[in-house]
């Protein structure tokens, strides 16, 4: 490998964990419910603005955070009504 590359990937594998520890520390201090595909996400556009603010696709990152919204949505739905349900036939 070149050593610009492997410069590269070192500075990216620590923006990585750096980026994910933060991302996991405020989500534990603001109590808020975290997964890895939030941390690895954020850890990602993290280390690709560092190089380059232009570097990240925010249109994908826009479209990443409108997913995990309607998906927190829609999983509160699905379980309100199975909880009606159960409770409409005493299960």
């Amino acid at each position: 490998m070149r050593r610009g590359v492997h410069e590269f990937l070192l500075a990216a594998e620590n923006g990585y964990t750096v980026a994910g520890m933060i991302s996991l520390v405020v989500f534990i201090v603001i109590v808020a419910l975290v997964s890895t595909t939030h941390t690895i996400t954020g850890s990602i556009m993290v280390v690709g603005s560092r190089q380059r603010f232009s570097a990240v696709r925010w249109g994908v990152a826009g479209r990443i955070v409108r997913a995990w919204i309607f998906t927190i949505s829609a999983s509160a739905l699905v379980a309100a009504v199975s909880w009606f349900v159960l409770r409409l036939f005493q299960l």
